[in-house]
């Protein structure tokens, strides 16, 4: 399954959410079943940006979200997250 979620950031903020996205993926990186993820921004809408990241499942992408440390490192970066559905299952 994969997990996107869009962002919405524009000059100081968009150089902070980009530079705090690092520790926030290292942190991901460290949970079971994180296979990887990207920080893209819109080609069309330079204040859009898109985090997307690839699990072994639903179980193990909402265990990551729950942990401490992807809470902690992640807070400056779901901020700037827009809220709209963002988990597709690839069965």
């Amino acid at each position: 399954m994969f997990a996107v979620t869009r962002f919405r950031a524009a000059g100081d903020d968009a150089e902070a959410l980009a530079a705090a996205v690092a520790p926030l993926l290292a942190a991901l990186g460290a949970r079971p079943g994180f296979r990887d993820g990207e920080l893209g921004r819109s080609a069309d809408d330079p204040e859009l940006w898109a985090l997307v990241t690839r699990w072994d499942g639903v179980g193990s992408y909402r265990r990551a979200l729950s942990a401490a440390e992807v809470k902690i490192s992640g807070a400056p970066v779901w901020v700037h997250a827009l809220d709209e559905p963002g988990v597709y299952v690839t069965d």
